[in-house]
Parts: structure tokens; C-alpha cells; sequence
């Protein structure tokens, strides 16, 4: 049996063992602390057909919790749109943010198992930072994760992957997510 005071993620060892060395090497930190590390990563699911059938956002939810780990919260329209038949305090999608060891397990369950099962997958792009360091995706389909059983799902969702460094800049925490294997295009 798995002891659970025991257990490190493999990429948070990986990290701790090798890559933080690689960095402090190839960018010349003086300080540890400089070191970009993870701070972060936050799925995103926006449920648009929630606005005809409510029940389909609740669905969302227990999929993104599946894929996670950890319970998803459900978001809520801030304001009224009567072109999109929208009112407030409508539920309209679901997210979740994950830190520490589910965080690890989450980034390696994505690059390892669920990337390669994307059809026509070529990589990810690698322009898609925001210039502070953080690293936004997007998935077509989350059926791609092995928690999700193919025969039970209604509707087929996309969903967004933001994941959060310390680095100060693009180039760090694109050097970061090379050394985890996130496998980019250019």
C-alpha cells in the first residue's frame, strides 16, 4: 500500500533533483530563490449550452473534478446579456485551481498520457505566454483524459489550461516547461 506521507510526485522530485539546477545553470541565478518554479495551474471549463439546460454545467463540473482530483467550482454570470439570454447569477461554466502535489500529478498526467492521445497532435504552440511568465492552452476536447469514460459523456467540452510560474519572463518559463517535456512547436 501507498503510504501518503511518503509519496512525492515525479515531477516535483524531478524538479527539486534536476531541473532546478539546470536553470540556476543556464540562466546564472545567484540566489535559489530566483529559480522560477510552478505556482499554479487552473482549468477553465466554459458550458455555453448552460443557457438553454442548467444540468449540463453540474455535468462539467464532475468532469473537471474527475480530471483534477479535487472538487470543481461552479461560476456565475456577473452580469445580465439579453443578446445571449444571459441573467445574473447564472451558472455558466466551471473551474478548478490546483497547487502542490496535485499540481505536479495534474502536469504530468496532461503531457504524458493526455497530449499524446489529441488527435493530429503536432505540439503546442509556443508563443502562448502573456509576457509575465504564465502559460495559457486550450484542449478541444476533455475526453482525452483517461478519468473520463468515453460512454458516459453527453457533450463533448473544451477546456482552458493556465499554468502559473514565478519566472519574470517568457523565456524563463518557457525553459521551465522544456524541462518537464511540455512538448512545443516552435
Amino acid at each position: 500500500m501507498l503510504d501518503a506521507t511518503k509519496y512525492t510526485p515525479r515531477l516535483r522530485t524531478q524538479f527539486r533533483d534536476t531541473i532546478r539546477a539546470a536553470l540556476k545553470e543556464e540562466f546564472g541565478y545567484k540566489n535559489d530563490m530566483q529559480i522560477p518554479r510552478l505556482e499554479k495551474i487552473v482549468l477553465n471549463m466554459g458550458v455555453g449550452e448552460a443557457v438553454k439546460d442548467t444540468k449540463k454545467v453540474k455535468q462539467a463540473a464532475e468532469e473537471l473534478s474527475l480530471i483534477a482530483g479535487q472538487k470543481a467550482v461552479v461560476t456565475k454570470a456577473k452580469k445580465s446579456i439579453a443578446g445571449f439570454r444571459v441573467r445574473e447569477e447564472m451558472p455558466l461554466g466551471t473551474k478548478v485551481t490546483l497547487r502542490g502535489d496535485r499540481m505536479y500529478e495534474f502536469l504530468d498526467r496532461l503531457i504524458n498520457i493526455a497530449m499524446p492521445r489529441v488527435r493530429d497532435f503536432r505540439g503546442v504552440k509556443g508563443t502562448s505566454f502573456d509576457g509575465r511568465g504564465n502559460y495559457a492552452m486550450g484542449l478541444k476536447e476533455h475526453i482525452v483524459f483517461p478519468e473520463i469514460n468515453f460512454d458516459k459523456v453527453d457533450e463533448v467540452l473544451g477546456m482552458d489550461i493556465i499554468i502559473c510560474t514565478t519566472a519574470k519572463t517568457d523565456a524563463e518559463a518557457k525553459s521551465l516547461l522544456k524541462h518537464f517535456n511540455m512538448p512545443f512547436t516552435s
